[in-house]
């Protein structure tokens, strides 16, 4: 789902959402207790990931996306999109929306490490887990909340590209576990913006 920029998520566009319209939901105690709780399940996800990427480096001496972009690009696995999650005008709705969808979608892309570490199942299997519940988490939120669920339009992901050769998997592999930390990043600063409201 579109390459961004990591610069691009973790930059300054953060300020902008000092203008937020949660003023309703800030001083909302269960809203508070969701986001501290969740704040630290996303820590524990976000840690699994960095496992797995040590792993992969480990294991395939894969270790620095930089040296992998021509096959990266022949692979066209993209980032999932968190726009909405640090633009201008930011919406609650439409962030939770796009947080919860993309822990789907890598839910889904999990299953191509999952193959590629058959040794360290357990520990993909708990990540995959993990991402369905916090997805749940944030579904159930924005029930209890009465936000409304926002659906985007789907972007060109389909499914995992066929892998033609061992070292494809692998790389492919190595930067879906890539994208999901950057993703995890952007997600976790989000919730801890809110937190801070």
């Amino acid at each position: 789902m579109l390459v961004l920029v990591l610069s691009a998520l973790l930059g300054a566009p953060w300020r902008a959402l000092h203008g937020a319209p949660l003023a309703e939901l800030s001083g909302d105690q269960d809203f508070q207790l969701f986001l501290h709780k969740n704040l630290e399940f996303t820590r524990k996800i976000k840690g699994d990931v960095a496992a797995l990427q040590r792993v992969v480096c480990d294991t395939f001496q894969l270790c620095k996306e930089e040296e992998l972009l021509l096959v990266q690009q022949d692979l066209r696995i993209t980032q999932v999109a968190l726009e909405q999650c640090h633009r201008p005008g930011f919406q609650a709705e439409a962030c939770f929306s796009q947080i919860r969808d993309g822990l789907h979608a890598y839910h889904s892309s999990l299953a191509a490490v999952l193959e590629l570490l058959p040794s360290h199942a357990g520990l993909v299997e708990t990540l995959q887990l993990d991402a369905a519940n916090l997805s749940s988490n944030i579904q159930q939120q924005m029930e209890d909340l009465g936000l409304a669920t926002v659906t985007f339009p789907a972007e060109d992901r389909g499914p995992l590209p066929a892998f033609s050769s061992r070292f494809q998997h692998q790389v492919g592999g190595f930067l879906i576990l890539a994208n999901f930390q950057r993703f995890l990043e952007t997600a976790y600063r989000a919730l801890r913006h809110l937190a801070r409201l």
